[in-house]
């Protein structure tokens, strides 16, 4: 994929904004449920999902070049507001405080609610018709 200047800049527009979207979301999701469980990021990254799903709906998928619009939600607001990095770094640090049933349904309640999340976006934004 070959990305244009305007492109660029508006999945670094995005980005920033998703990442800071996704540090005040995070944050506050932690300090409501607390810290035990990466509650926070679970919070994160299911929105991104049914927000992604939503915009797969509205927008349909990319079949060659995504346009301006796909460039700043999806790849630039929604990459950086969603993160598999954190994910994976929580569920490692369950595993490694030996709770192995929590970083197991860390996992599964990301990855199927995560999915189920997208689905839902796109049959709200009428991707189902």
């Amino acid at each position: 994929m070959e990305l244009e200047a305007t492109g660029l800049l508006l999945v670094a527009i995005g980005g920033a904004l998703g990442g800071m979207a996704r540090l005040a979301v995070g944050d506050a999701v932690a300090r409501g449920l607390g810290s035990a469980f990466p509650w926070g990021t679970l919070v994160v990254n299911l929105s991104g999902a049914l927000a992604m799903g939503g915009l797969v709906g509205a927008l349909g998928l990319p079949v060659d070049m995504p346009g301006l619009s796909w460039q700043l939600l999806a790849i630039g607001l929604l990459g950086g507001y969603t993160t598999v990095s954190s994910f994976s770094l929580q569920t490692l640090t369950l595993w490694q405080q030996r709770r192995p049933l929590a970083a197991l349904a860390n996992v599964a309640v990301t990855l199927v609610a995560g999915l189920l999340a997208l689905l839902l976006g796109w049959w709200l934004a009428g991707g189902a018709t």
